[in-house]
């Protein structure tokens, strides 16, 4: 689950993508399959692309210009929290997560502090950092050495994305109305390919540009939360979202979207498609960080 607070409001003209050239500089970036094919760099990667030591990926692409184009389609000014409250999602999906503690003591009778203990992002809504899950031959992105993946080092920290801030056009793709307006069912466990992504744009008349922080709702967030402590411990490795596949890659490279973001338990549907080729196993985690106590 990703989100933030945000500034928005309904887009002049329907929320069409702007027209002008502001992006016009990111035409230069090589295509998917241009990646694919390269030899300088793991096959598909844009490792080196946007530097030997970027630390932000295809935010990269969400330029000064996409925040400027942005900010001129708000008109009501209007907020909406896309977080959840720390502590939603427990038990943890993963098993190996225990709930956030939230302390507040006072010293004296006008005073009060307060510390959070054992904090798991994923118990709320969060932003995976690019040091979250390497690849399993290549390793971390942009090269980075496992040695520099610890605490006190800043490469590939979640703080860069925070340092540089997330400012841009937010486009919404609501696959649950999809679905229903194509007479389908919506499995729990459906995997969203490229092709549904382009007819619910179409149907709802979203248009893609470059710099895009695409959302797509699933409504598993709001399912799952609705189920008891027992259906949930049943249904918890189940969730609909984005299908595995070099497709899908290509489609939100190619699309050049600086962040994707999804109201489910990982972006991507679960199970993993077997099929899909970046199935790497379903070993059940082996370790759980201790509960610290201040």
């Amino acid at each position: 689950m990703s989100g933030s607070r945000e500034a928005t409001g309904r887009a002049h003209d329907g929320g069409r993508a702007p027209s002008d050239g502001a992006w016009q500089a990111q035409l230069e970036v090589p295509d998917y399959a241009a990646l694919r094919a390269r030899t300088d760099g793991p096959p598909g990667s844009s490792w080196g692309l946007f530097g030997p030591d970027d630390d932000l990926g295809m935010l990269n692409f969400l330029t000064p210009e996409c925040a400027v184009a942005a900010a001129a389609l708000v008109t009501t000014g209007e907020v909406f929290d896309l977080d959840y409250p720390l502590n939603t999602f427990v038990p943890s999906l993963a098993g190996t997560r225990p709930a956030t503690r939230h302390t507040i003591f006072a010293n004296n009778p006008n005073h009060r502090d307060d510390w959070v203990d054992s904090f798991y992002l994923q118990s709320t809504s969060q932003i995976d950092g690019l040091r979250h899950i390497r690849h399993p031959v290549a390793g971390f992105y942009n090269g980075a050495a496992d040695a520099e993946i610890v605490e006190g080092s800043p490469r590939l920290g979640i703080q860069h994305v925070a340092e540089r801030g997330v400012v841009g056009r937010g486009v919404l793709l609501d696959m649950p109305r999809f679905f229903a307006a194509q007479g389908r069912e919506l499995a729990h466990n459906q995997a969203f390919t490229p092709a549904d992504l382009d007819a619910a744009a179409r149907l709802q008349g979203v248009r893609f540009a470059p710099g895009d922080i695409l959302l797509v709702h699933t409504g598993w967030a709001r399912w799952y939360l609705g189920l008891s402590a027992e259906g949930r411990a049943s249904r918890r490795r189940g969730s609909p979202g984005l299908h595995q596949s070099h497709e899908m890659l290509a489609w939100l490279w190619d699309h050049r979207f600086s962040l994707v973001a999804a109201d489910n338990s990982g972006l991507e549907a679960i199970p993993v498609d077997p099929d899909s080729g970046f199935h790497i196993g379903d070993e059940p985690p082996r370790n759980a960080a201790p509960a610290t106590t201040a």
